[in-house]
């Protein structure tokens, strides 16, 4: 839909109205009526911007990686291990969506693929690890973090501990497993099962971050 000057001015308001709106009362008990109300809009006039509540916390969560990758630039120097950046990677997905935890569901929900953003962290993530991955596992290893990404997400959105620290500890364990199945891969039976495991993720996902 082309937008004037004015239309664009008005649908970053309704954006950022909702974001804010689901930041202090959570996504469950924010209502697109509201959201048009607090923006000064009609309901009728917000749905001519907007399709649903889940449209705007897709663009919320597509705005809040493109900010994780634009800060984990300097993170990811070359030289960490894989470790580190993955722990990094998810530590810093954490922290984005921290101030939104009412919003997980609709993330997944809205996005069910990580935006490009995502898979462009990811794969700064891994490149610039040292050592590298080995080579037969290097080109697929990034729908392998992928997928444990969206499973830490789906983990932290249903996460109920005080301040979803299961959450923290989800990384703090999944960062040095998935690089040790890196390294592991030179081995047939590991490299064996972790194509099944792909083959698997590409059936069900076949358009998943990375692949």
């Amino acid at each position: 839909m082309q937008q004037g000057p004015k239309s664009a001015r008005t649908r970053a308001r309704l954006k950022s109205t909702a974001f804010k709106l689901f930041r202090e009362d959570g996504f469950s008990n924010t209502t697109l009526r509201a959201i048009a109300s607090e923006s000064g809009l009609s309901l009728g006039s917000a749905y001519y911007y907007v399709e649903s509540k889940d449209d705007l916390a897709r663009e919320l969560f597509d705005e809040l990686v493109s900010e994780l990758r634009a800060g984990l630039a300097s993170a990811l120097a070359e030289g960490n291990t894989l470790e580190h950046n993955l722990r990094t990677l998810w530590d810093g997905l954490l922290d984005a969506v921290e101030p939104y935890p009412d919003c997980g569901v609709a993330f997944l929900r809205s996005r069910p693929t990580l935006p490009p953003d995502g898979g462009a962290a990811i794969e700064s993530a891994i490149d610039s690890a040292r050592p590298q991955a080995p080579l037969p596992i290097r080109q697929d290893l990034p729908k392998l973090v992928g997928l444990v990404t969206h499973a830490i997400l789906a983990f932290w959105a249903s996460d109920t501990s005080p301040g979803k620290r299961r959450s923290r500890l989800l990384v703090r364990r999944a960062a040095p497993l998935t690089s040790r199945v890196a390294v592991l891969s030179r081995l047939p039976v590991v490299r064996t099962l972790l194509d099944e495991l792909l083959g698997l993720v590409r059936a069900v996902a076949p358009r998943h971050a990375g692949s």
